[in-house]
């Protein structure tokens, strides 16, 4: 579970961080939307997705701490 965990975490976080990027180019373009969803709402998401990923590595790090007690 840890492992799959730990997986998770990493992928959520490299893709929130990569939609982040893609929405800051984008807005730096000039354009306000992307695919008919506005670029702020894209960085909202790329935001959520990081944060789940960084939930996931959490529960692996307390997990792993409660593995050693």
């Amino acid at each position: 579970m840890n492992n799959l965990m730990l997986m998770v975490g990493r992928v959520a976080g490299l893709g929130g961080l990569l939609l982040c990027i893609v929405s800051f180019g984008a807005r730096l373009s000039g354009t306000y939307y992307l695919g008919g969803i506005q670029v702020g709402t894209v960085l909202q998401a790329a935001i959520a997705i990081m944060v789940a990923g960084c939930f996931c590595l959490l529960w692996t790090l307390a997990e792993g701490s409660k593995d050693r007690n």
